[in-house]
């Protein structure tokens, strides 16, 4: 009897030791994940955001175009190569939607490639970027929007990408394997309500999520094309205000082109293309700095210069 009584006492101890160092074991992983978590954050965090030109569709299968060559070597000569751990996801601001409010795509799975030009070669239909959509990221935006006083902010669980999105992001991130979501401009507003957007969009900077201003530094396409190498000097007095007006930190100006810079109208008949640039400005904060990472031109009216607008310590 006082054997059996023993031997339960030495298997209740023995329990409770087991027990203590479950708990230990289980702290201490709980603790090395969230160090792995803090790491991982502090790895993935984006100083940066940038406003690419994406220009023509034609973009996505011209080799002869300098932006293309630009684009493909985007990952290794500007973003930071191999030793800089990728983008928690993308988020891309495409002069290629417009809405009367916000919206942003929430696509659960791969994203549909979004063939919205007409009349081009038909191998460019044949292209696809079948990369994750970015539910999670869908939510933050409209978190983050609606906490700035944007009070009706959409979501569309079906959008795909469109070309303003998907030529671009094939170039520089050829994988698809890094998740994206969508945002809508609102060509019935101005300058400074996109810059305030994109304000608002600033956190997610320190979250890992890489912020692209997708459209055009001169977007007219009616404009006569020249074909002998020459620049339209509307265009040329544009990109050039447009240049300085950045290096020297002159968002105002910028949120107000339509009534500071040379031919507003000529370069930009419709604001759809411009508006993701004001985006790209107000999510990399005042005093960013702002490099100029690629200049070129097609058809001497449609500029490609992209920019970087690096966040301030």
């Amino acid at each position: 009897m006082r054997n059996a009584k023993l031997i339960r006492l030495v298997e209740y101890y023995v329990l409770r030791f087991l027990l203590v160092v479950y708990l230990l074991v289980a702290a201490s992983y709980v603790c090395r994940r969230r160090e792995s978590r803090e790491r991982e954050m502090v790895q993935a965090k984006v100083e940066e955001t940038y406003y690419i030109s994406h220009g023509a569709p034609t973009l996505s299968i011209d080799d002869s175009l300098p932006a293309r060559g630009f684009l493909k070597s985007f990952r290794d000569t500007v973003y930071g190569g191999a030793q800089r751990p990728p983008p928690t996801s993308i988020l891309v601001i495409s002069g290629h939607w417009e809405t009367d409010y916000p919206t942003v795509n929430a696509v659960s799975g791969t994203c549909d490639t979004i063939y919205d030009f007409y009349g081009f070669p038909q191998e460019m239909y044949k292209l696809k970027y079948p990369t994750p959509g970015a539910p999670q990221l869908a939510t933050r935006v409209k978190e983050l929007l609606t906490a700035s006083g944007f009070q009706r902010v959409s979501v569309d669980k079906k959008r795909g990408l469109d070309h303003g999105a998907w030529v671009p992001l094939m170039l520089m991130f050829p994988e698809a394997d890094i998740p994206v979501c969508q945002l809508s401009v609102q060509t019935n507003r101005d300058g400074t309500y996109h810059y305030n957007l994109g304000k608002a969009l600033a956190p997610l900077k320190e979250e890992g999520v890489l912020i692209i201003g997708s459209g055009s530094a001169t977007h007219n396409l009616r404009a006569p094309r020249l074909t002998d190498g020459s620049v339209a000097s509307w265009a040329l007095e544009f990109d050039t205000w447009l240049k300085d007006a950045l290096l020297d930190g002159r968002y105002e100006d910028i949120n107000h082109y339509e009534e500071r810079a040379p031919h507003a109208k000529a370069a930009h008949p419709w604001p759809d293309h411009f508006y993701p640039l004001h985006v790209a400005i107000g999510a990399a904060g005042e005093n960013a700095k702002v490099e100029l990472i690629h200049h070129s031109w097609q058809s001497g009216t449609l500029s490609y210069a992209s920019y970087k607008f690096t966040t301030a310590e």
